[in-house]
C-alpha cells in the first residue's frame, strides 16, 4: 500500500500545517491508496495537479491561504477522519493549444480558464466559433475567457460570467468589458465543443493566451476543449463537497 504523500507550499502557515499532520499521521493508518495531501492556496493545488497529471492520485487540499475554493479547511482534531471519509470528485482540464504570430505551437492544461487578453494599451479585436459555427464575428474588448464548471466561481464569477453547476456538461465563454457588441453577456456552451478564438488583428492589437498561470505572447489563435483524456481526482470533506461550495456561489450571485 502507497504511503500518504504531503506537499507543502512555503509559507509558515502551510509549513505549520504540514508539521502537525506529519506527527499525526505517525499513529494511523491509511485505507486510501494515493493518497496526496497538498497545503498551500488554489494556485498552488493548481500547479501541484498539473506537475502530478499523469499519475493516478488523489488530491485533497488543506488551505492555507486566502479563500481556498479547491482546498479543504484544516481541523487538527478531525483531520484523519477528514481524510479517511473524504468524497471524491474527478474534473477534466482544458487543453489550451495557441499558435503565435510566429506560427509556433503552444499548449497548456487548464483547470480553472483560458484566458485571452489585450497585450497592449490597444483593446483586442477577436473572432469566436464554437467548431465551424461564428459565436460573435467581432469582439471589440480586453478579453474573453472560457471557463470549466470548477473554474466558473474564479475569475469568470469576477468579470459576471456564469456559475455552471459541477455536472452541467457546459462551458463559459465570458467576455472581459466588452467594448463592442456592449451588449454581449458571452455564452454556455456543450463542453464537447471546440472553440476557436482568433486574433483579427495580431500586430496593431497583439494578445496573450494564459491557462491558469502559463501565458503565451503574440497570440494569433487559440483553441480550447476539454481533454477528457486527463482525471484529477479531488477529495472534499463530507460537508464541504465541491458541489455544496459552487451551488453556495450560485445563490450568494442571485441574492446579490
Amino acid at each position: 500500500m502507497n504511503k500518504l504523500q504531503i506537499i507543502s507550499d512555503k509559507n509558515i502557515k502551510s509549513l505549520q500545517i504540514r508539521n502537525i499532520l506529519r506527527k499525526k499521521i505517525k499513529f494511523h493508518k491509511f485505507k486510501r491508496e494515493n493518497l496526496v495531501v497538498v497545503i498551500g492556496g488554489d494556485g498552488f493545488m493548481l500547479q501541484t495537479l498539473k506537475k502530478n497529471k499523469n499519475l493516478n492520485k488523489k488530491f485533497y487540499g488543506i488551505n492555507s491561504g486566502n479563500y481556498g475554493f479547491l482546498m479543504n479547511k484544516f481541523s487538527s482534531k478531525n483531520i484523519i477522519k477528514n481524510l479517511s471519509e473524504a468524497n471524491m470528485v474527478s474534473i477534466s482540464p482544458l487543453q489550451m493549444t495557441v499558435k503565435n504570430k510566429n506560427n509556433q505551437i503552444k499548449r497548456s492544461i487548464a483547470i480553472n480558464e483560458v484566458s485571452v487578453l489585450r497585450q497592449s494599451r490597444q483593446a483586442a479585436s477577436l473572432s469566436i466559433k464554437q467548431g465551424i459555427r461564428i459565436i460573435i464575428k467581432k469582439l471589440v474588448s480586453d478579453g474573453v475567457l472560457v471557463s470549466t464548471p470548477a473554474g466558473s466561481t474564479a475569475y469568470n464569477l469576477s468579470v459576471h460570467g456564469p456559475i455552471l453547476s459541477l455536472h452541467s456538461k457546459k462551458l463559459s465563454i465570458s467576455p472581459i468589458s466588452p467594448f463592442r457588441p456592449r451588449r454581449w453577456k458571452g455564452k454556455i456552451v456543450n463542453d464537447k465543443s471546440k472553440i476557436i478564438i482568433t486574433n483579427l488583428n495580431p500586430y496593431k492589437r497583439p494578445i496573450s493566451a494564459v491557462a491558469d498561470n502559463l501565458e503565451v505572447r503574440n497570440a494569433k489563435s487559440i483553441s480550447v476543449k476539454i481533454n477528457n483524456r486527463i482525471k484529477f481526482n479531488l477529495l472534499y470533506d463530507k460537508n464541504r463537497s465541491l458541489q455544496k461550495k459552487i451551488k453556495i456561489e450560485q445563490l450568494r450571485k442571485e441574492t446579490n
